[in-house]
């Protein structure tokens, strides 16, 4: 994932916030107590914590109503004013899931909705360099829209055409949403324990924590 999305999400950042609140009828479902899923997220997270695609700074608000200490990654331009506007103390710099920096490890990484931007080889990738980033302990808590078996991927999209969500259908089949057993893989492989909730009928909670060296393998 590079700057591909950029321009995307530059433009969505003006309707964001009202997407989310459930006004797009193809995306209410995705969006389903976004609010909540938001929470869900924050309430798992823990220390300093690192939130990829920050957008409007939505969980960012929620992350800090917990009391922890938040550096933001966004690669939009545009969500980045938005969200330095909302939030003018927290540091929020222009990056993604793979190309970042932080100065110091830190205890949680966190994001929602945004994790599908991967392929699942670049997940991979990201997953390696947070286990090395991460104090021990740390955690992986992210809110994505992803599968249980790839079959059932295929009858939502069937679903999405027949209910004519033509946008909705065209982002299942562009993007890169994956499956329960290579997630659950990826971040086996790389020393976390992993545990995934379905939150709405597209979105899960991935709940990971880092084995300590006794743990491993």
């Amino acid at each position: 994932m590079g700057t591909e999305f950029n321009e995307l999400f530059d433009e969505w950042s003006y309707s964001y916030d009202e997407t989310v609140s459930g006004h797009d009828a193809e995306y209410e479902e995705v969006f389903f107590q976004y609010d909540k899923i938001l929470k869900t997220v924050a309430a798992h997270a823990r220390g300093t914590v690192v939130e990829f695609g920050v957008g409007t700074g939505n969980l960012t608000s929620k992350l800090l109503r917990r009391g922890l200490d938040v550096i933001g990654i966004e690669p939009s331009a545009n969500m980045r004013k938005i969200a330095q506007s909302k939030h003018p103390d927290v540091k929020i710099i222009d990056g993604d899931f793979l190309n970042f920096h932080v100065p110091k490890k830190v205890d949680s990484f966190v994001s929602t909705y945004a994790f599908h931007h991967l392929t699942d080889e670049e997940k991979t990738a990201a997953i390696s360099n947070y286990s090395r980033q991460l104090n021990p302990g740390g955690k992986i808590v992210f809110a994505d829209t992803i599968f249980i078996t790839q079959e059932a991927k295929e009858e939502m999209i069937q679903e999405a055409m027949r209910r004519g969500f033509k946008r909705l259908a065209e982002d299942l089949q562009r993007e890169y949403y994956t499956i329960v057993p290579v997630l659950a893989s990826i971040f086996e492989d790389h020393h976390f324990s992993v545990s995934f909730r379905q939150l709405n009928r597209f979105v899960w909670l991935i709940d990971a924590e880092l084995k300590g060296e006794n743990d491993h393998d």
